[in-house]
């Protein structure tokens, strides 16, 4: 970011699941804040690539976060995968999903790539596994669909929502009940809604704070639109949330 003069800002979400379903935004919305008060802004042309076929999953938070880019004037471009950086002239290579194998090249000035992720290698290929590689467990039990005496939570489960922190938090209560009754000869009764937050950070002291289950179905704490970015939601990220984690959540 200090390095950066002019040209293209390229920004990638991967074809496949991904650690935090927002990162790649953050990072988009916070350069963009940082060149338009370093006056690099108008030397910039910033532009967000992402796999989905929507800028977020969620429609509420898709529609606020489509604002911040049309405002912004960042380009966005949906269904595009990168599949090749040729580092020698600063080339990056997207395939159009969909397309039958159409691929666009695109010049740039800097590159944030999003790792495609996956489930652990030790899963790959395992019974336990779906056919993408992640442990294949009921949505709302968290028990295995097969194996009884299976239970499986956060990044290496298939359960179909964001690998968040406040994901995995609402899944231990849930998977420890669960788990509790199997043990004690009864049928797992507790249901995971799929729960999860993601702290979209729009510019430095303002986020919004998407929180929403399985469907996009909204699950948020504040009486207040949580769409709209905020120095609450802004406050509580940076500052509040990092103490949770380390020192409640963790232990």
């Amino acid at each position: 970011m200090q390095a950066f003069t002019e040209g293209n800002a390229i920004f990638t979400y991967p074809n496949t699941p991904i650690k935090c379903g927002g990162a790649p935004q953050k990072i988009l919305y916070l350069t963009e804040d940082y060149f338009r008060k370093k006056g690099k802004r108008e030397h910039a042309t910033m532009i967000y690539n992402t796999s989905l076929e929507v800028v977020f999953p969620v429609p509420k938070y898709s529609e606020a976060l489509y604002k911040q880019m049309l405002q912004r004037d960042i380009h966005l471009n949906l269904k595009r995968s990168l599949v090749e950086v040729r580092h020698e002239t600063s080339e990056a290579v997207f395939e159009v999903l969909g397309s039958d194998g159409v691929l666009e090249t695109y010049k740039y000035s800097m590159l944030h790539v999003a790792p495609p992720c996956s489930a652990p290698s030790v899963l790959w290929d395992s019974e336990v596994s779906d056919k993408t590689g992640y442990v294949d467990v009921d949505k709302g039990t968290c028990q295995h669909v097969r194996f009884a005496n299976i239970f499986a939570l956060g990044d290496c489960s298939n359960l179909p929502t964001s690998k968040t922190a406040a994901a995995i938090s609402e899944q231990y209560n849930i998977l420890a009940k669960n788990l509790s009754q199997v043990m004690a000869g009864q049928e797992p009764s507790h249901e995971y809604d799929g729960y999860t937050a993601c702290p979209l950070l729009t510019k430095k002291g303002l986020c919004i704070l998407a929180e929403f289950g399985y469907d996009g179905k909204d699950l948020e704490t504040f009486p207040f639109d949580q769409s709209v970015p905020r120095l609450s939601a802004y406050v509580m990220k940076v500052y509040v949330m990092p103490l949770l984690y380390w020192h409640f959540l963790l232990t």
